[in-house]
C-alpha cells in the first residue's frame, strides 16, 4: 500500500556535530570549496549519515527511536567516537566532493551495520551501500581539479540522531527528530 505524501518523512541516522566543529571543517576545506565548481553544503546541513532510510511512514519513527535507544547502548563508552578528517576526494560518480578519516572508525562503521541491519529488520529498506565514513563538502561536482591538501579536523560525538531531510526550493533542510546517547554519562562501578 502507497503511504500518502503527509504520512512519510525522508529520514536518516548520522553522527551530527555541533556548530563549531562543522565550522572547523568548513574552514579547514573552505579554499577547494571555492574552487571546485560544485555547489557548497550548507554548514549547518554537515553530518555523517550511519544509514540512510530513505522515506520512511511516520507510523515508523517510534520503532526507529527505540531502534536508536537500543543501538546506541552497545557503544555507551567514556570516551566519544572520535574522527579526524584528513584528506579530500572527489567522487566523480556521485559528482561529490568529500572529506574522509585518515583511519577507519571501527565504532562508527558496527553502528552504521546495526543500524541498517535492524532497519531492515522491521521491514525498512535503508541504503546498503558499504559503510565510509565521510563528510559530503560540495555536490554536483564535475571536476574538482587539484585538490588542496586538508588541515586535519576532529570531531567527537557523544550521541548521534534520527534527522528529517525535507527539500526547499533553496536546497535541502536537515533536522534532528531524536538523539541517543553514545557515552554512558553514569558510568557503574
Amino acid at each position: 500500500m502507497r503511504e500518502r505524501a503527509g504520512l512519510t518523512r525522508r529520514l536518516f541516522f548520522a553522527l551530527w556535530p555541533d556548530a563549531a566543529q562543522r565550522g572547523e571543517l568548513e574552514h579547514a576545506a573552505a579554499k577547494t570549496v571555492r574552487h571546485c565548481g560544485g555547489r557548497p553544503v550548507p554548514p549547518a546541513n554537515l553530518h555523517v549519515t550511519l544509514a540512510f532510510l530513505g522515506s520512511v511512514a511516520t507510523v515508523h519513527i517510534p520503532e526507529l527511536q527505540r531502534i536508536g535507544r537500543e543501538h546506541g547502548a552497545p557503544f555507551a563508552m567514556h570516551v566519544p567516537i572520535s574522527l579526524t578528517f584528513a584528506r579530500l576526494v572527489h567522487w566523480k560518480e556521485a559528482q561529490i566532493l568529500c572529506a574522509l578519516t585518515a583511519a577507519e572508525s571501527p565504532g562508527a562503521r558496527a553502528l552504521a551495520v546495526a543500524l541498517q541491519e535492524a532497519t531492515a529488520a522491521i521491514g525498512l529498506s535503508p541504503d546498503r551501500k558499504p559503510f565510509q565514513v565521510h563528510v559530503t563538502l560540495a555536490r554536483k561536482v564535475l571536476r574538482a581539479g587539484t585538490l588542496q591538501p586538508l588541515r586535519p579536523v576532529v570531531w567527537r560525538f557523544a550521541s548521534y540522531a534520527l534527522v528529517d531531510s525535507r527539500t526547499e526550493p533553496s536546497g535541502p533542510i536537515y533536522s534532528v527528530v531524536d538523539s541517543f546517547p553514545l557515552v554512558d554519562d553514569n558510568p557503574r562501578n
